[in-house]
């Protein structure tokens, strides 16, 4: 891990004797948790074919996470700092190595005001029933956050959340022009998510509205207003008899880019039988695509905010920052996990993907099969290790809307993982 730059240093020494002399006087825990996992990989073909004659990737990231928790019965607070680099990513010796790989992933409070109501502002994560929509992508080494606002209420099994955010870039004296471009950069974003759970069952209603900063088509752009994608759906679980059903529908309006209007739709069902310890699931989804020949409006769903790398296969083929406004697709997988130890499991997942939308040529619309195994092993406590390997068989199709160009032989990918996620310091302090 990089050295915690002097000013952050500063803030965290202020930050835990501020706690300290509060905690005498008031009832809260305060607690401190480190999260460490480096990440070999090999790439031959990971997010997208790997052209004939290329070379396969292999390095080591990691993640160096400290998170700080405090609570009292009303007030929460909770700071979470990251170094993410790559291995030999920096010289050594600089004074300024590795300052850019060091950052600030979730910083925010929390307030009670009664039993039912609260708040919570800050950078934090998103994350909803299965992640497709909105996750915390805990995958990526770096996560997933948004700087908002958010209001919740709970009774009796229920719960809203209402969260708001209005995203610049830095603090200007004229305008609000936000020109951080891309697929996820919003400049507002609404979003409710309400939620009924029983004792074995739950479904869930969410609305989300991201606003885009659209810039007038000219030599030198100028800001030019805001333009809306709206996704709304609702996500659902519950057991019938040995099965227990998980399924989601959502549909996509408003505005896919500045000019082409949006009309797309989401759904998913999935079956679990678990009699034992293994455990069985078979399950279809569905991504709504833009047919090839298509020339204005599009009907390409992308599930924006998700953690997209645990749907469509593990390779990251498919809406991991890729395939945006596109065929589509269709996934027909099935999954199984075998116990095979005490505190180890294997876990396999086979995918078959086919377009949702025609393509060009009358081609095919099947475009390949990935299969992607994963065996986790319960080293000690608060220490795991992950091995994984995926290969994916393509065909002529993929190959084409992968950009045309002859694949590799083969295509897979192999890595291995080790998580280290520690308590380092927990202390109640009672009135």
């Amino acid at each position: 891990m990089q050295p915690i730059p002097p000013v952050m240093k500063k803030i965290l020494s202020f930050l835990f004797l501020g706690i300290a002399l509060y905690s005498n006087a008031h009832a809260q825990t305060v607690s401190l948790d480190a999260d460490i996992r480096p990440r070999f990989e090999y790439r031959h073909g990971f997010g997208n074919l790997l052209p004939a004659g290329s070379k396969p990737a292999a390095f080591v990231t990691q993640r160096s996470r400290l998170n700080f928790a405090y609570q009292d019965p009303k007030l929460k607070v909770y700071f979470s700092v990251q170094d993410v680099s790559t291995w030999g990513d920096t010289q050594q010796l600089a004074i300024s190595d590795g300052n850019n790989s060091f950052s600030l992933f979730q910083a925010w409070l929390g307030y009670s005001f009664t039993e039912n109501w609260s708040m919570k502002l800050g950078r934090q994560t998103l994350s909803y029933d299965d992640q497709r929509i909105l996750g915390e992508v805990d995958w990526a080494m770096q996560g997933r956050f948004h700087d908002a606002a958010m209001f919740s209420y709970f009774k009796n099994g229920f719960k809203t959340d209402f969260a708001l955010a209005f995203n610049q870039e830095n603090q200007r004296t004229d305008g609000s022009a936000y020109t951080i471009n891309g697929l996820y950069s919003y400049k507002v974003m609404q979003m409710l998510h309400a939620k009924k759970s029983w004792e074995k069952g739950a479904i869930s209603l969410l609305f989300l509205n991201n606003g885009f900063q659209k810039f007038t088509d000219e030599p030198s752009p100028r800001p030019d207003g805001v333009y809306y994608r709206q996704t709304t759906g609702t996500f659902f679980t519950f057991p019938v008899s040995a099965l227990t059903f998980t399924g989601s529908a959502y549909i996509q309006t408003g505005k896919s880019t500045p000019t082409s209007d949006l009309s797309a739709y989401q759904y998913m069902l999935e079956a679990k039988y678990q009699p034992r310890k293994v455990a069985f699931v078979l399950g279809y989804e569905v991504l709504s695509g833009s047919d090839q020949s298509a020339e204005s409006k599009s009907n390409s769903f992308f599930p924006l905010y998700g953690t997209n790398h645990k749907f469509n296969g593990y390779m990251d083929l498919f809406y991991v920052g890729n395939h945006a406004n596109q065929v589509g697709l269709n996934d027909l997988y099935a999954n199984t996990l075998i116990p095979t130890g005490q505190n180890s499991s294997l876990a396999a997942h086979l995918h078959f993907f086919s377009a949702n939308a025609e393509l060009i040529d009358n081609q095919s619309g099947y475009l390949g099969s990935e299969l992607d195994l994963v065996f986790t092993k319960t080293i000690a406590k608060n220490v795991k290790m992950n091995l994984g390997y995926s290969q994916f068989f393509e065909s002529e199709s993929m190959t084409d809307i992968k950009g045309g160009v002859e694949p590799a032989q083969t295509q897979n990918w192999g890595w291995i993982q080790l998580i280290v996620n520690p308590n380092l310091f927990k202390h109640t302090w009672k009135e």
